[in-house]
Formats: C-alpha cells, sequence, structure tokens
C-alpha cells in the first residue's frame, strides 16, 4: 500500500483541529528539560479518516518523552558517536562540534578545512570508520567548490580526541555545477565494510550542465549525479559494484535514478537499506534501495515543477522501481533511522524520517514485502534535519535551526 499525504485533503480541517489539541504547539525545549508528545495518524489512499477515528488510533499510540539534550547548534547536519558516549556533530557553516560528557564544549574542533557552505551545501554528513576504535577514522561529506563550480566530495581523516588530522579526500563527484542545491550527502556503512553515499542530481531548472537541464543525470549512468556510490573505506572501487564491468557506466554507481536522498540507512534486522528523496513540489519517495536498480528520476516520478507543471507524465516505467511511500504535498525528508533497539520494542523494523517542511518524525510501518501499511507522525515544532538511533537503543533527533537542538526520544514512564 503506497502512502498519499494529499488524499487526507478533505478532512485536513478536521485533521488539524485534533490534532492541535492533541499535541498543543511544539516549540524549542529548554536544555534539560522535558516534553510528552503522542504520535497522530497519517491517512492513507485506503480511505478518509474521521475525527473520531484519529483520536481512537492516538490513545492507541505511543507517547514518548522528548529531552533536550544539548543546545546551541548551527544548523547541525549529522551526528556520531564515539566508542565513550561523547558525540561528533557537524555544523552546515563548516564547523565541528564535540559534546563531551553531555556537554557542548565552545569552539570548533581544529583541523577541518574550509567548505563551500552556501545553499544547501556545507559540511555535512559524518560516520565513524566501523574499525574507529582502533584506527580513529572519521568519514565526512561536504560540499566545495564555488557558486559556479562545486561538487560533493567525501574525505577521512584521523580525530585524536581533541582535533582532526590527516584530511584525506578520498571521492569527489566527477561533475562539477553551478548554484548550491542538491548535494545529497548521506553516508551508510555496509555490514561488508564498504560505504555508500548519496549524490544528489545537481539541482532544480534552469540549471544545466552539457546543454540540458542537469537532473536528467540521474539516467546518465556515466555520471556520479543523482546516484548512490560505493566505494571502499579508502575510496577505491569494489570488485562486485553492479555497473564496475560496464565501459559506458561510472563503477562507483550502485543505484541511479535518484533526486535528491537525505535519508539514508541500513535495516540489520532484514539486511535492506532505505532511503528517504526529496521530491520537487510534491513527490517525496521513501525507497527501498537495491544494487544496480533505476528509480526513475526524472523521467518517472510523482513530482511537479515548482511552476506547477508535470515533471513527466509518467509515474512508473518499466524497468523502473516505485516507490514504496509517496509525500504529496512534501515533508522535505531528511535523516532516517530503522529501529532495532530495546527501549521501545513495538516500535522494531519501523523507519523514522525527520521532515525539515513539517517539522516532526514520520514513523513507518512496513511489511515483510518491504510495503508501507501504517504511518504516523511525531511532532516536533522544529525542522528536523537527522534522526538516529544511539547505542542506548534510544531515537536522537537534531534540529536545524541557528540554536539548533539535540533531542532524545524517550518512552513515558505511564
Amino acid at each position: 500500500m503506497t502512502y498519499k499525504y494529499a488524499t487526507f485533503k478533505g478532512n485536513l480541517a478536521v485533521f488539524s483541529a485534533v490534532t492541535a489539541i492533541l499535541l498543543g504547539a511544539s516549540a524549542c525545549i529548554p536544555q534539560g528539560q522535558s516534553q510528552v508528545l503522542t504520535e497522530t495518524p497519517i491517512a492513507s489512499s485506503a480511505g478518509e479518516t474521521s475525527a473520531e477515528d484519529v483520536g481512537n488510533k492516538v490513545n492507541g499510540n505511543t507517547s514518548i518523552q522528548v529531552i533536550t539534550v544539548v543546545e546551541g547548534l548551527e544548523r547541525p547536519w549529522g551526528v556520531a558517536w564515539l566508542p565513550d558516549g561523547d558525540l561528533l556533530i557537524t555544523e552546515r557553516g563548516g564547523r565541528l562540534r564535540l559534546v563531551r560528557g553531555g556537554v557542548l564544549q565552545e569552539g570548533a574542533i581544529a583541523g577541518v578545512p574550509q567548505v563551500f557552505a552556501q545553499g544547501q551545501g556545507g559540511l555535512l554528513d559524518i560516520a565513524l570508520h566501523p574499525d574507529f576504535a582502533n584506527n580513529r577514522l572519521v568519514y565526512f561529506t561536504y560540499s566545495d567548490g564555488t557558486i559556479t563550480a562545486n561538487n560533493t566530495h567525501i574525505a577521512r581523516a584521523t580525530f585524536d580526541g581533541e582535533a582532526i588530522s590527516n584530511w584525506e579526500v578520498i571521492f569527489e563527484v566527477s561533475q562539477t555545477k553551478n548554484r548550491a542545491q542538491h548535494f545529497g550527502s548521506r553516508l551508510l556503512w555496509l555490514p561488508d565494510g564498504t560505504l555508500l553515499a548519496s549524490i544528489g542530481d545537481g539541482g532544480n531548472p534552469p540549471v544545466e550542465l552539457n546543454g540540458e537541464l542537469i537532473r536528467q543525470q540521474s539516467q546518465n549512468l556515466n555520471s556520479h549525479l543523482g546516484k548512490v556510490i560505493r566505494i571502499n573505506d579508502d575510496g577505491s572501487i569494489p570488485a562486485d559494484n553492479p555497473f564496475a564491468d560496464n565501459p559506458d557506466a561510472t563503477p562507483e554507481v550502485w543505484s541511479y535514478g535518484h533526486r535528491n536522498i537525505q535519508g539514508l540507512a541500513f535495516n540489520s534486522l532484514t539486511n535492506e537499506v532505505w532511503a528517504t528523496e526529496h521530491g520537487a513540489r510534491g513527490g517525496d519517495e521513501v525507497n527501498r534501495v537495491e544494487p544496480g536498480e533505476n528509480y526513475g528520476w526524472p523521467v518517472a516520478t510523482h513530482s511537479r515543477e515548482y511552476s506547477g507543471g508535470l515533471i513527466s507524465p509518467e509515474t512508473s516505467l518499466p524497468g523502473m522501481v516505485d516507490p514504496k511511500v509517496i509525500w504529496t504535498p512534501s515533508i522535505a525528508p531528511s535523516g532516517l533511522a530503522i529501529y532495532t533497539g530495546e527501549q521501545f520494542p513495538q516500535w522494531q523494523g519501523n523507519l523514522f524520517a525527520g521532515a525539515l517542511v513539517d517539522q516532526e518524525v514520520r514513523r513507518i510501518e512496513v511489511d515483510g514485502d518491504g510495503n508501507a501499511v501504517n504511518e504516523t507522525a511525531i511532532s516536533i515544532g522544529q525542522r528536523v534535519r537527522d534522526v538516529r538511533q544511539g547505542p542506548d537503543g534510544l531515537l536522537y533527533v537534531l534540529t536545524d535551526d541557528n540554536n539548533g537542538q539535540l533531542l532524545r526520544l524517550e518512552p513515558t514512564s505511564n
């Protein structure tokens, strides 16, 4: 079953009124304080939802206590836990921050070079090497260049507990572009020790490359744009990549036909990779991503141009993978987590997608075939940039603000 938020339009006024009563107005939570929130259901194309149904479903869902871990972050983008429980957090402006003993340390960690921090670009995702405890390697995605020629880079560096050193670029997108849009940039380690990274399609019209709209690069296997790429930890190319032996393809490509993936997660319970992807005007997607597959953008899409016209008359085509969830209007999906912990046993295997525009976290239940069977919303009241499961089995949320916060979601005592 594919969920389409637009189908709920007829009952939107009733839904909004009920939600306001149930949740109240969310806002920044002062550090050390908490707020209790309740999930609200999202209607599906299977039928309409009445105000009574909304109340019944909410009463049957999970109450969550939201606690502010740290605040004072400037547009945070990604977070990684160190073995001792401390955290590294990237700020899009180019700073790497350390949370030590639960306290955000003053100033930035030294050793991060200047990045191209304009528009959607900057210092973006972060991930520790799977053997970080021994090699101390941290991986970053970031945008580099100028407003007229920029691209996404992946670098690794050594963190000694105080500073970054030995910064080494191990991958960069083969094409440069103008404007500061669609860098993609989520990182994900696979169990075999290889690294996935999402690369955006390059931007919206009128941005062009080689005389055509740059978004067409998503269907070009000889381009990194609009792809998920897979590399080894040193930037070399795995021999078993799906297009490694194709002379007409860039060998790093793992999947293609993507617009701008900003959520990428591995389900260790099912050995599946999932992604959340920005559409344009509507048509945000959740996809189960598999090697070698084509996810359609921009030739098969539920998105429309920002001007209102069709991007493509096709929403599904043979040989292309349809999304598992479609969001119209757009929620602007961000970070993605798949819950495998013990703190919320009823949530195991559920997807948790951040939403920038809707300022919430969407919880998505999927069946054994990967089809969405239920969707609820946890209102955060701030733009959500990232969602991660921490080593304690709790969910953490980064908010996209000049006074950004790291929030922790805990079950209530009731």
